[in-house]
Protein backbone atom coordinates (compact mmCIF):
# COMPACT_ATOMS: atom_id res chain seq x y z
CA UNK A 1 0.00 0.00 0.00
CA UNK A 2 1.13 3.38 -0.70
CA UNK A 3 1.78 5.72 2.25
CA UNK A 4 -1.17 8.09 0.69
CA UNK A 5 -3.65 5.24 1.21
CA UNK A 6 -2.60 4.60 4.06
CA UNK A 7 -3.04 8.26 4.89
CA UNK A 8 -6.38 7.90 3.65
CA UNK A 9 -7.89 5.15 4.84
CA UNK A 10 -6.39 6.30 8.28
CA UNK A 11 -8.90 9.68 8.29
CA UNK A 12 -11.38 8.11 6.77
CA UNK A 13 -11.14 5.43 10.06
CA UNK A 14 -11.17 8.43 12.38
CA UNK A 15 -13.94 10.26 10.31
CA UNK A 16 -16.13 7.35 11.01
CA UNK A 17 -15.42 6.42 14.37
CA UNK A 18 -15.87 10.21 15.41
CA UNK A 19 -19.19 9.64 13.24
CA UNK A 20 -19.91 6.55 15.67
CA UNK A 21 -19.45 8.34 19.06
CA UNK A 22 -21.77 11.35 17.62
CA UNK A 23 -24.80 8.78 16.96
CA UNK A 24 -24.02 7.20 20.34
CA UNK A 25 -24.11 10.97 21.99
CA UNK A 26 -27.17 11.96 19.93
CA UNK A 27 -28.95 8.66 20.88
CA UNK A 28 -28.25 8.97 24.52
CA UNK A 29 -31.65 9.50 26.20
CA UNK A 30 -33.61 9.59 23.31
CA UNK A 31 -37.02 7.83 23.01
CA UNK A 32 -39.50 9.00 19.80
CA UNK A 33 -38.12 8.90 16.31
CA UNK A 34 -38.28 12.62 16.06
CA UNK A 35 -36.01 13.26 18.96
CA UNK A 36 -33.13 11.31 16.85
CA UNK A 37 -33.45 14.67 14.36
CA UNK A 38 -30.54 16.64 16.68
CA UNK A 39 -27.22 18.24 15.79
CA UNK A 40 -25.03 15.37 17.10
CA UNK A 41 -26.50 12.44 15.03
CA UNK A 42 -26.49 15.18 11.95
CA UNK A 43 -23.18 16.13 12.44
CA UNK A 44 -22.17 12.12 12.50
CA UNK A 45 -23.85 11.54 9.35
CA UNK A 46 -21.55 14.07 7.59
CA UNK A 47 -18.70 12.60 9.26
CA UNK A 48 -19.36 8.82 8.49
CA UNK A 49 -20.41 9.90 5.12
CA UNK A 50 -16.95 11.77 4.16
CA UNK A 51 -15.15 8.67 6.04
CA UNK A 52 -17.28 6.26 3.15
CA UNK A 53 -16.61 9.04 0.36
CA UNK A 54 -13.00 8.29 1.44
CA UNK A 55 -13.06 5.02 1.18
CA UNK A 56 -14.70 4.48 -1.94
CA UNK A 57 -11.49 6.64 -3.20
CA UNK A 58 -9.39 4.50 -1.21
CA UNK A 59 -11.20 1.70 -3.47
CA UNK A 60 -10.35 3.00 -6.60
CA UNK A 61 -6.78 3.24 -6.10
CA UNK A 62 -5.97 -0.37 -4.03
CA UNK A 63 -7.69 -3.29 -3.87
CA UNK A 64 -10.52 -4.41 -1.43
CA UNK A 65 -8.15 -6.95 0.73
CA UNK A 66 -6.27 -3.81 2.07
CA UNK A 67 -8.71 -0.89 2.06
CA UNK A 68 -11.31 -3.41 4.00
CA UNK A 69 -8.78 -4.52 6.49
CA UNK A 70 -8.80 -0.84 7.49
CA UNK A 71 -12.63 -1.12 8.58
CA UNK A 72 -10.65 -3.12 11.80
CA UNK A 73 -9.06 0.41 12.66
CA UNK A 74 -12.16 1.82 12.85
CA UNK A 75 -13.32 -0.93 15.40
CA UNK A 76 -10.57 0.06 17.80
CA UNK A 77 -11.14 3.62 17.34
CA UNK A 78 -14.64 3.56 18.36
CA UNK A 79 -13.66 1.42 21.46
CA UNK A 80 -10.95 3.58 22.40
CA UNK A 81 -12.98 7.00 22.44
CA UNK A 82 -16.26 5.10 24.42
CA UNK A 83 -13.24 4.45 27.14
CA UNK A 84 -11.57 7.62 27.03
CA UNK A 85 -14.43 10.26 25.96
CA UNK A 86 -17.85 8.60 27.41
CA UNK A 87 -16.50 7.04 30.17
CA UNK A 88 -17.50 3.41 29.60
CA UNK A 89 -16.03 0.25 31.05
CA UNK A 90 -12.25 -0.70 29.48
CA UNK A 91 -12.33 -4.38 29.75
CA UNK A 92 -8.56 -5.42 30.47
CA UNK A 93 -9.44 -8.76 28.07
CA UNK A 94 -10.39 -6.06 25.31
CA UNK A 95 -7.17 -4.72 25.32
CA UNK A 96 -5.78 -7.41 24.37
CA UNK A 97 -8.11 -7.79 21.39
CA UNK A 98 -7.65 -4.01 20.26
CA UNK A 99 -3.62 -5.42 20.78
CA UNK A 100 -4.44 -8.39 17.77
CA UNK A 101 -6.39 -6.71 15.94
CA UNK A 102 -4.17 -3.64 15.43
CA UNK A 103 -1.31 -6.69 14.29
CA UNK A 104 -3.55 -7.83 11.97
CA UNK A 105 -4.35 -4.84 10.36
CA UNK A 106 -0.21 -4.24 10.18
CA UNK A 107 0.10 -7.88 8.66
CA UNK A 108 -2.79 -7.45 6.31
CA UNK A 109 -1.22 -4.00 4.60
CA UNK A 110 2.51 -4.11 5.28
Amino acid sequence: MTRSSVLLLTAAAFAAAAGQILFRLGALGRQSPLDFLNLPILGGLLLYGLGTAAWIFALSRDTLVHVYAFTALTFVLVYLAGVLLLGETLQPRALLGVALVLAGLYLITA
